[in-house]
């Protein structure tokens, strides 16, 4: 479980940095980070 918690929230970063440097839309990054969290089967999103 550790290992899988520390990809995801490696995955989550980097997207997050796509965000900031404008090199992806908000509607791309909420798209993106919904299928991660599937992914993940992670339900709740405590950094929003």
């Amino acid at each position: 479980m550790n290992e899988k918690l520390i990809r995801y929230s490696i995955q989550i970063a980097m997207l997050k940095q796509l965000l900031s440097r404008n090199l992806i839309s908000e509607k791309e990054y909420l798209l993106i980070k919904r299928r991660i969290m599937k992914d993940y089967k992670i339900v709740s999103d405590i950094t929003s």
